[in-house]
């Protein structure tokens, strides 16, 4: 009787005499079939008498024939893109599970298993019931032991007050962007980008300024370029090395001339995403940004445990940074999700106990990687029509695949762009990519090689058989 009431009371403040002056944000919840009332309630309407009686009613019949209710999002949500990669990735998943041989090259996600030490550590971290909440910035164990890897692999002197741990790499990314951005200011991304930080930058009600590259510059941030677009309200500069999705890597003399324009400009702090930094191929090498001249008091280092360790699904990420920037970062965390994964913690103070970058686990991770890269980079560079720029790290090959653009497929219709291409790809060869347009560069598609060497063969194959039904529509 109560439900019934309050829906009565809900819906006739929402009806209107006019069905079309509905407004636009109200949907229709129920057709013209009547919503039953519970027969006292009608006795009492009876008893009522009068104009009165009539008039509810009268609402009464108007509620039986549509119920509303305002069913508007938030503009931020609403300027939010949804994901590409994690929508291709679960399409690809839902073709395989339908008994579809999809070979899947879109997520970036390890194909190893978790090193065994690792996972032992958390095996007896369940059993010693290791299993409540820990302070929010992380356990104190493992942002010691975070401490310690930053001072040994890259000379960074952090206390565990400026270290926190998060549920991944991407909500402390997240974080710091909400913790440091104003509406209005402006968040400088090189592009191509990974997907989410344009989205980030929106979520934190600041406009991403996209900086491209070129894929004949090996896909780097030219100084001179970020020195003209720089502004008063020039917030946050990204920087991702090795890159997702180009697999590029920022050589220290490069990274220093950007040190000295980021310099000149009080406001500006940096982000630098470092991920993957254990994923590099020698002779590159990999320099934290925090570590040049007068940059560690600016610069927010993110990093985490998914891919050096194989360890996409443990959540583990952490920034480190300014005691003040971290305490702000902390604080919205304690209002999303409180602390990171207790089990999780465990598992990744025994990843940092491997020793230099995952020791020999990560070595032999990264040679397999390597040797994937050298087959792609080998196969695509026999192909007409594409063009390549080497990675140096990560397990992306981001490649232009523009010329083909204008072509005809049989039984598809016009490649008109990165999309189709990869659609084209996915729906009759069963090949999962990921556009380009979704990291910024509509030339391209990226591949990623985190699968086995035979998985990789085979989806070259596919991809030779559909390029060569193409024919370039523009000379290269």
């Amino acid at each position: 009787m109560a439900n019934s009431l309050r829906s009565f009371h809900s819906s006739t403040s929402l009806v209107s005499d006019s069905a079309h002056s509905r407004p636009e944000k109200f949907k229709l919840l129920t057709s013209s079939r009547s919503v039953s009332f519970p027969s006292q309630l009608k006795h009492n309407l009876s008893l009522s008498g009068g104009v009165e009686s009539s008039r509810i009613l009268r609402n009464v019949r108007a509620c039986n024939a549509e119920m509303q209710v305002d069913i508007s999002l938030s503009p931020t949500v609403n300027a939010v893109k949804p994901s590409k990669t994690v929508a291709i990735t679960d399409q690809a998943t839902a073709l395989a599970q339908a008994g579809i041989p999809v070979i899947r090259l879109a997520a970036g996600e390890p194909d190893f298993d978790t090193p065994a030490a690792i996972a032992e550590a958390a095996i007896t971290a369940i059993h010693e019931g290791y299993t409540r909440y820990t302070p929010n910035a992380g356990t104190l164990e493992l942002r010691s032991a975070i401490c310690h890897k930053l001072k040994e692999e890259n000379g960074l002197s952090y206390a565990p007050d400026q270290i926190l741990v998060s549920n991944g790499a991407k909500q402390s990314t997240l974080q710091a962007l909400l913790a440091v951005c104003s509406p209005g200011d402006e968040v400088i991304i090189p592009g191509p980008f990974y997907v989410s930080y344009p989205e980030m930058a929106r979520i934190a009600h600041a406009t991403p300024v996209i900086l491209p590259t070129k894929i004949s510059e090996n896909f780097l941030l030219d100084p001179k370029l970020l020195e003209s677009k720089l502004t008063e309200k020039s917030r946050l500069l990204i920087l991702c090395s090795p890159s997702n999705p180009t697999g590029s890597v920022y050589p220290k003399n490069l990274l220093e001339e950007i040190a000295k324009i980021v310099a000149k400009h009080p406001r500006l702090l940096v982000l630098s995403d470092e991920i993957y930094e254990h994923i590099i191929y020698s002779p590159a090498t990999h320099t934290s940004f925090a570590s040049l001249p007068g940059m560690q008091e600016r610069t927010l280092t993110v990093n985490g445990f998914s891919k050096a360790f194989a360890m996409t699904g443990w959540r583990l990420g952490y920034i480190a940074g300014p005691k003040h920037f971290i305490a702000a970062c902390n604080k919205l965390q304690s209002q999303f999700t409180s602390g990171a994964c207790s089990i999780s913690q465990k598992a990744g103070v025994a990843a940092l106990g491997l020793g230099y970058a995952g020791g020999e686990t990560g070595s032999t991770m990264v040679k397999a990687f390597r040797e994937r890269r050298d087959f792609l980079v080998k196969s695509f560079g026999e192909l007409d029509g594409v063009k390549i720029s080497e990675p140096q790290g990560a397990f992306y090959l981001f490649i232009d695949v523009s010329s083909y653009y204008g072509s005809e497929a049989k039984g598809f219709g016009k490649i008109e762009n990165s999309e189709s291409l990869c659609r084209y790809l996915l729906d009759h060869f069963q090949v999962a990519l990921v556009p380009g347009d979704a990291f910024g560069d509509n030339n391209c598609i990226r591949i990623s090689y985190a699968a086995s060497l035979a998985t990789i063969q085979a989806a070259m194959e596919r991809i030779k058989k559909a390029l060569a039904v193409l024919r370039p529509a523009v000379p290269v």
